[in-house]
């Protein structure tokens, strides 16, 4: 195995094990889950590029003659690029203490502010930062705001 075909195993380990955190785990943690909301999804044109130079890698290895089972793990890791980026849906978990948005914890007592833009964005100031939080469903805005409110 080379260096390259070493680095795409690890990349393609670190990508299943932190989609698996995702989606299974994340939702178990820092207890019981209270509402669970579909975000928008973002970034599909990174993902778009991303798969675009694998698929000149993946060219470039088959011309080249290259080894197949570089080819096949570069094929691995579009598939998951693909599942990133267009089949796994961004959430935002809301728990008894805090909620997971963007795999990172945030606790209620952290929240400063709470607006609602006119283009339908929950914003959340925190101490220093603040969260843009842009749902699937607009009707969503009103139970998480209930939430919240109820939370602080």
């Amino acid at each position: 195995m080379t260096l390259t075909d070493g680095i795409l195993v690890l990349l393609i380990v670190l990508l299943l094990l932190w989609a698996l955190y995702d989606e299974v785990i994340q939702d178990k943690r820092k207890g019981k889950t209270l509402l669970k909301i579909p975000l928008l999804r973002r970034n599909r044109v990174d993902y778009a590029i991303f798969i675009g130079l694998i698929a000149i890698l993946v060219y470039q290895n088959v011309t080249r003659q290259g080894p197949t089972h570089t080819t096949w793990l570069l094929g691995t890791l579009a598939l998951i690029a693909i599942y990133l980026g267009w089949l796994r849906q961004p959430k935002i978990w809301f728990k008894t203490q805090g909620f997971f948005y963007a795999n990172a914890w945030i606790d209620y007592q952290r929240i400063k502010a709470i607006n609602l833009s006119e283009d339908g964005v929950l914003v959340i100031q925190l101490e220093q930062r603040r969260l843009l939080i842009r749902v699937r469903n607009i009707d969503d805005l009103e139970r998480i705001y209930k939430l919240l409110i109820s939370r602080q």
